[in-house]
């Protein structure tokens, strides 16, 4: 039950994201766009990883028999948390840039601008 909530929201927050991409009309606002579709990636790996009746993947003390979470799934999200951020940062970096030097943050005038 809890997995098929976790897939849902996670489809629900990709194609938030994938919307807002498809009718940004602004740079800014398209690289939060894909940040938002990105953080749908983070709720599907824990989702994968997630196991009913699950504990911390910390075997000290705890019974060889007793269901654990997938740690490698946590891991995965966590690099991919580290992934986003540097990719965030340079994309706005890009996006402030572009406005500095040509004026505009609408990627339609931007690609006008290619000649």
């Amino acid at each position: 039950m809890m997995s098929g909530l976790a897939y849902g929201v996670a489809g629900f927050v990709l194609l938030t994201g994938l919307w807002g991409i498809v009718t940004s009309r602004d740079s800014i606002h398209l690289v939060l766009c894909l940040s938002v579709a990105q953080s749908g990636t983070y709720v599907l790996l824990l989702a994968i990883g997630y196991r009913e009746g699950g504990t911390a993947p910390v075997f000290q003390g705890v019974p060889p028999s007793a269901p654990a979470v997938d740690p490698v799934a946590q891991a995965l999200a966590l690099t991919d948390i580290v992934v986003a951020a540097v990719v965030l940062a340079l994309l706005l970096a890009l996006a402030v840039q572009a406005h500095k030097r040509f004026g505009t943050r609408d990627p339609d005038e931007l690609r006008a601008l290619r000649g």
